[in-house]
């Protein structure tokens, strides 16, 4: 038989979560054999070549319990006489009073489901993100008796009680993130630090092999040769494109530039509103959410990346984004901002340009001194790529990965010849 570890996502597939998807597809490649458990339904018109190259079959759990009210009362019932049901409900009990909402009951229907529905197969469980699928993953855990694990990411951690972090940190046989400062907030919280590790997403090069060429860079003087900016990423509060807007509002008018926007989100309409009121919207294209064939073809395009990501009024930012390290794999000069794991990657004047976040007046600058300086967004490029091909590798942290689960009882062959 097959032994196999349950992945528990929050939605699967998302053009957003590429990171998670080549992870799933490395792990896979190196012998772990996966199922995923996705609390929701995909709502993403299109997916990544990526999802078409996982083998991992997908069970949808009930994204509200009231819409399979049968599936849910079957599970239930017969996970009820399993020996840790008595553990979890305690749990949840316990866990109530500091969480009385309608999402408190459904992740321990959805654990009832996901138990029911395993298979003899699967000997762990893993959440990706420490918010709501690691709290179906601790009830799961409880419920079937079987180890689990978690991935921390973002907007997980920065929105989430300390209590309930301390409790799913200390009952998971391990833990990760993906960040130095989200691995520091954890490791305080959690009575085990020794089981928090910080592992790099990375980039997988051989996907983002390096192809750029381009000479006699524009320098915005000329109409006929705008600087193409170029920004990946949804339209939501933490990314800053409100901000961006307006910093591209006070370049002079003597400064030609187009910029190109992909990524969907609620935001979308009302950004293009704000582009309109600036008198922007002959200069922007907004492609929406597109697969990463598509992104490829529009970093290998542009002259400069731009990101300029910020801390959210409900605490939610970004962790190290992706789409930082796939700009720079392509050899693009990037501008972004202080926040978070960001200048993990992006040192400062040497493989990137940093501003505060926040500080429109700072980013209109910058933005005027790399369209004005080809030399300078060439230098920067080519930093930035080397370091993203020597230090975020996603080898590097796959291997961690595997040894992590090894240790836990997954059998992984292709790392233990």
């Amino acid at each position: 038989m097959t032994i196999s570890v349950a992945f528990i996502l929050k939605g699967y597939p998302r053009l957003s979560e590429s990171f998670i998807a080549q992870e799933i597809f490395g792990l896979e490649q190196a012998g772990m054999a996966i199922r995923i458990f996705s609390m929701r339904r995909p709502t993403d018109s299109r997916i990544h070549p990526i999802h078409r190259a996982i083998m991992a079959p997908v069970v949808y759990l009930p994204e509200y319990l009231y819409q399979e009210p049968w599936r849910v009362v079957r599970a239930l019932w017969r996970v009820s006489r399993r020996a840790g049901f008595g553990a979890a409900l305690r749990a949840f009990l316990a866990d109530l009073p500091r969480d009385p909402s309608p999402n408190r009951f459904r992740r321990f229907g959805q654990a009832a489901v996901l138990v029911d529905e395993l298979g003899a197969d699967v000997v762990h469980l893993h959440a990706h993100f420490i918010h709501t699928p690691a709290s179906v993953g601790r009830y799961a855990s409880l419920m079937s008796g079987l180890a689990w694990s978690a991935s921390a990411h973002a907007k997980d951690i920065w929105t989430s009680q300390p209590w309930e972090l301390r409790q799913k940190l200390d009952s998971a046989r391990f833990s990760v993130t993906c960040t130095k400062v989200g691995y520091e907030t954890l490791c305080a919280l959690s009575s085990r630090a020794d089981a928090v590790h910080l592992v790099y997403h990375g980039l997988d090069l051989e996907r983002f092999a390096a192809s750029r060429a381009a000479p006699q860079a524009p320098d915005g003087s000329d109409p006929a040769r705008p600087v193409q900016l170029l920004s990946v990423g949804r339209a939501v509060d933490k990314k800053g494109y409100d901000l961006l807007l307006k910093a591209l509002a006070g370049l002079p008018a003597s400064v030609n530039w187009r910029f190109e926007h992909i990524g969907g989100g609620e935001g979308l309409s009302r950004l293009k509103g704000q582009a309109a009121a600036l008198g922007l919207q002959d200069r922007i294209i907004w492609h929406g959410a597109r697969d990463q064939i598509e992104v490829l073809a529009a970093y290998r395009r542009a002259d400069l990346f731009i990101l300029p990501s910020r801390i959210a009024e409900d605490g939610d930012r970004d962790g190290l984004p992706n789409v930082l390290m796939e700009a720079q794999s392509q050899g693009v000069a990037c501008l972004s901002t202080a926040v978070s794991g960001i200048p993990e990657l992006i040192l400062d004047g040497e493989t990137g340009v940093l501003v505060a976040p926040g500080d429109a007046p700072a980013l209109t600058a910058a933005l005027q001194m790399l369209i004005a300086t080809p030399a300078r967004r060439a230098a920067l490029g080519a930093a930035g790529e080397k370091r993203v091909r020597h230090v975020f590798d996603h080898r590097r942290g796959l291997m961690t990965l595997l040894g992590l689960f090894r240790d836990c009882g997954v059998p992984l062959a292709a790392i233990d010849q």
